[in-house]
This record gives C-alpha cells, structure tokens and sequence, in this order.
C-alpha cells in the first residue's frame, strides 16, 4: 500500500511550533512524520533542533503516527550505541511505528561538531558498520563489539525498542542506491527528474536482491516537495531562504560547513529552477497527478514537503482536497498488493 506522510521542516520552524504542526498533520490524515537531522541548518536565518529531543516530545504529544528521521547520520557527531539507544527509546515512547532513516551526513553538521569530514567511501562503510552494530543492540544481546570504527564491551540495551525497528538508507543518486539496497530494510530519497528516480530504483533493487531480498516488498521513500498555493514567487522566496543550498550536489559532498556557506552556494539558484523541482498550484488534482509520477515509478512512502509560507493551511488542505484524491487513485493497487 502507498504511505502519505508529511514533512517537518525542521530548517524552518521552532521546534514548539513543528510539534503543533505535527499534530495538525495527524488530526489531518497523515500517515506518517519525517523529520531531518542537522546541527546547522541550511540558512542562518533557519532553525535546528535537537531532533532527538523533538522526536521524544513527539512521541509523548503523538496518538499512533509513525514517525521517524529522513535521515539522521549515525557516525562521527553520534555514536551508533548511543543512537541505538536514542531509538529505541523513542520507539518504546511512540503509540505509532518509528523507522530510522540514515545516510552519510553533510559537512554541516559533521565538521562543525568533531573536525572530521573523511571521503565519501570511508563514511559509507562507517555507516555500514555503525547499522551492524545497532542491530546486534536491538537484539537486546551482551555486544561486545571490535569493529574498524567501532568499539564496544559488554554493550547492552536495558530500555528495548517495542518494535523491530527498520533501517532506510538514503540515496541521492544511482550509484549510492545499491549500497542501499543490500544493506538497508528500505529506501530514501528526495525528488529527481524521472530519469534519475528510475535509475535510483533500478540499482536499489539491484541490490536488494543481491542481499536476497525481495524489492517489491521493502519501502521506497521520496521527500517532495509541494506547495498548495497559486502563489509561485512567495513559496521560491521561501524555498531559496531555506533549502536553496541542498539543489546544489557539492554541498552533499564537499567540506561546506556554516550555514553561510551553504547559502552561498544555493544563492545561484534561480527561481525558475526552484519552480520547475516542485508541484506548485491550488488545484488538488495537479498535486495528485504530480505524486502519482511518483508511485508509478516505484514509491510507495510519499512525505510532503511543504516550501509555502503558511504550514497549518497546507496541512488542513492537502489532508481534506488532495490525499483523498491519492488513495482513491491507488486503491486498486493497494488490494492487488495485499
């Protein structure tokens, strides 16, 4: 079945603020939260909380949602045990389901926090062994663990998880999305011209069943971005304030590590770009068809990111006028998969 889920835009709001908004977004008929994981935001005029306090509080405020990170980093700036333990508290707190949602980090919040930014592979098989060691503490096993990166002695978790709690891998391009395909109970990305969202399903199933799993039957997440507005030059003022840094892949990469940096960098993007990369328009069925590209091309966990100037109406209205739309779309598909 197809998952509709909202986006906390932790970059933007208060973390007070996103808790009401995540209410909001429950009491409307979203499925499920994602929230990101940073030390700096995107912008020095943005927010970034502590996301793991926000997370418990939400828990705790929450009546069954699930909810989960899309993506926390759990090397360098974390330890893999302490973020074991971090989630399994907050599976243990949620009435709903939690997932976690990792990937290889951005400079901002890795350089910042320890001095430390090693090459993209090195911080891959990091992550490789950081899930491998938060798995065998879900277990909730003794671990003593002699890993290359991590070490642990008579390790265990005394507060267990209610849940087995899945793992998503984020994958920003094709050639990460292998990796996360085989080592990774589902898939998260972020939206990408139809070329590029192919290629990234391709080569996670690839992987998938090369770990032999079953791809049709593990999670296939995307973050899109939306506005449920006319208003096209307020919602890219406010996409270029606070994520116009993330359209630009060194970011991603290189050791760009101040919010003023990143905003440098997204300050060449230019608004048609910002226009042409999201579903911009009052008319639930444009939005609809615009997820429904999605779900044709394989994903089955659709988060909403609102980049409008006003998160309550979008919340109100995409829940009453355009999720309705998207489930009576793919409710044949959803039988023939149950």
């Amino acid at each position: 079945m197809v998952i509709l889920g909202w986006n906390a835009a932790s970059e933007q709001y208060d973390p007070l603020d996103m808790l009401d908004q995540a209410v909001a977004a429950e009491k409307a008929g979203f499925e499920s939260i994602s929230t990101s994981d940073h030390f700096h935001p995107w912008d020095p005029s943005g927010e970034s909380c502590n996301i793991w306090t926000w997370l418990g509080a939400a828990a705790a405020k929450l009546n069954g949602i699930e909810i989960g990170t899309g993506v926390t980093c759990p090397i360098l700036r974390y330890n893999p045990a302490i973020l074991a333990q971090a989630t399994a508290t907050v599976d243990r707190m949620n009435k709903g389901g939690f997932y976690l949602g990792v990937g290889t980090g951005e400079a901002m919040n890795e350089y910042p926090t320890t001095g430390l930014w090693p090459g993209y592979d090195k911080r891959q098989d990091m992550m490789r062994e950081a899930i491998e060691l938060m798995r065998l503490l879900w277990s909730g096993d003794e671990v003593t663990f002699n890993g290359e990166y991590y070490v642990t002695k008579k390790a265990k978790l005394y507060t267990m998880p209610r849940r087995r709690i899945p793992i998503y891998i984020s994958s920003l391009v094709p050639n990460s999305a292998f990796f996360a395909g085989y080592y990774s109970d589902g898939l998260i990305t972020v939206a990408n011209p139809p070329e590029v969202m192919k290629a990234i399903v391709d080569n996670f199933e690839a992987g998938a069943r090369k770990a032999g799993k079953d791809p049709e039957k593990m999670p296939k997440q995307v973050e899109i971005w939306v506005a449920y507005t006319d208003d096209v030059d307020a919602t890219a003022k406010v996409f270029k304030q606070y994520w116009a840094g993330t359209m630009i892949f060194a970011t991603h990469l290189q050791n760009i590590y101040t919010p003023e940096m990143v905003a440098m960098n997204g300050a060449v993007v230019g608004s048609d770009v910002i226009k042409n990369r999201q579903c911009i328009s009052s008319d639930p069925d444009v939005h609809a068809k615009f997820a429904q590209r999605f779900i044709d091309e394989g994903f089955n966990r659709l988060y909403f990111h609102s980049v409008g100037p006003n998160q309550y109406e979008f919340i109100e209205g995409y829940g009453r006028d355009v999720l309705p739309i998207i489930r009576k779309m793919n409710r044949p598909r959803a039988a023939a998969i149950v």
